[in-house]
């Protein structure tokens, strides 16, 4: 990954964008500095968190 473009910097423009919330500095800092590969795999892995969390939370609830 490229300066600007660290583990933390993709992980916060994946969850800003998961929720709608990413400023277009960002936006466009990702697309000019950032790779593929790396919002994707986080990209991957967060979703995949989510969904585990949710149906676990559905299963205590309904417990």
């Amino acid at each position: 990954m490229q300066s600007g473009t660290g583990f933390w910097s993709v992980l916060g423009s994946v969850v800003a964008s998961l929720f709608g919330v990413q400023s277009h500095k960002n936006y466009e800092r990702d697309f000019t500095k950032g790779t593929f590969i790396s919002f994707a795999v986080i990209g991957v892995i967060l979703v995949g968190l989510f969904v585990v969390s949710l149906f676990m939370f559905v299963k205590w609830y309904a417990g």
